[in-house]
């Protein structure tokens, strides 16, 4: 099983999130707060906070939260034409 820390997990998700800026960081040794951005203007489009996690993650866990913002990222965008994001 493939494992990797907190930084690591964040730079797949903003690989991942990319051409939308993408930042979390831990609020509490058991979870993080995430947020999604339009790098050009800088303006928040999702931000989430209590997203499970922890210090060391099994890529597993990095493909469920990167799901997990995805959801909440289409139902928020529907409508709206978030630049980078369908």
């Amino acid at each position: 099983m493939n494992k990797m820390t907190f930084p690591n997990a964040c730079q797949v998700m903003r690989w991942h999130f990319h051409p939308l800026g993408f930042e979390a960081s831990m609020d509490a040794p058991r979870s993080m707060v995430a947020r999604v951005f339009d790098r050009a203007t800088g303006e928040t489009v999702l931000a989430i906070a209590g997203i499970p996690c922890t210090a060391v993650m099994a890529a597993a866990d990095v493909e469920r939260i990167i799901e997990a913002v995805e959801v909440e990222l289409e139902a928020f965008s529907v409508g709206r034409g978030v630049v980078g994001w369908v």
